[in-house]
């Protein structure tokens, strides 16, 4: 039995079930909408191409699809934040949407701006907020965008060709599904945890 009937839902079911354009339209709201931020990511590309090595879906097809719809997702995201998100930290006081924060937000986008964008996309709940905070930020808008790209093709044909390859070669490999997914999630968590522990070390004046 496979891991996912053990827990009441079959992934690879329901990415058949949606098609190309359900699985357009959840990349799109996961990746800059703030409410896409609970659905799957890395989990359904993965799946995806898993379907696609089982000749469910067109690999190239696929992959485009993804790619484009990470590319205006966080576009989408970004311009959310750059025309709503100051007037979350208007208040001097507050804890969390404070104008100190997006001081500080906007410091870290200027030193790590690029590299932000890339990795977040391999971070769950982080890939969602990501280009709204860069939005927030007003980080030049040429910049975000290229390296969006590039996060976006990294992130969505990689994992989509990793689950393609798997499914080719590894009879059955939908039975090891959720553990390849969770150990991709840790590994993609471990550059914010290095990162965060290192700021609390070495904390900011």
């Amino acid at each position: 039995m496979r891991m996912s009937e053990l827990l009441g839902f079959d992934l690879p079911e329901f990415i058949r079930a949606i098609g190309y354009l359900g699985i357009f339209i959840i990349v799109f709201l996961e990746s800059g909408i703030p409410i896409g931020f609970f659905l799957p990511g890395d989990s359904l590309l993965f799946s995806a191409g898993l379907l696609a090595a089982l000749g469910v879906f067109n690999l190239f097809t696929l992959i485009t699809l993804v790619v484009i719809a990470a590319i205006l997702g966080d576009s989408a995201g970004y311009w959310l934040g750059k025309r709503f998100g100051r007037k979350l930290f208007d208040k001097e006081k507050a804890l969390f949407l404070s104008k100190k924060n997006l001081a500080r937000t906007e410091a870290f986008y200027e030193k790590y701006g690029s590299r932000a964008i890339i990795l977040a996309r391999f971070v769950p709940v982080v890939r969602t907020f990501t280009p709204i905070l860069a939005g927030v930020a007003h980080m030049h808008y040429s910049t975000f965008i290229r390296y969006n790209i590039i996060g976006a093709f990294v992130w969505g044909a990689g994992v989509t060709t990793l689950g393609f390859f798997l499914g080719s070669i590894i009879p059955d490999i939908d039975k090891y599904l959720l553990p390849i997914v969770g150990l991709i999630i840790i590994l993609s968590l471990l550059p914010i945890v290095f990162e965060v522990l290192k700021t609390r070390k070495n904390p900011a004046p």
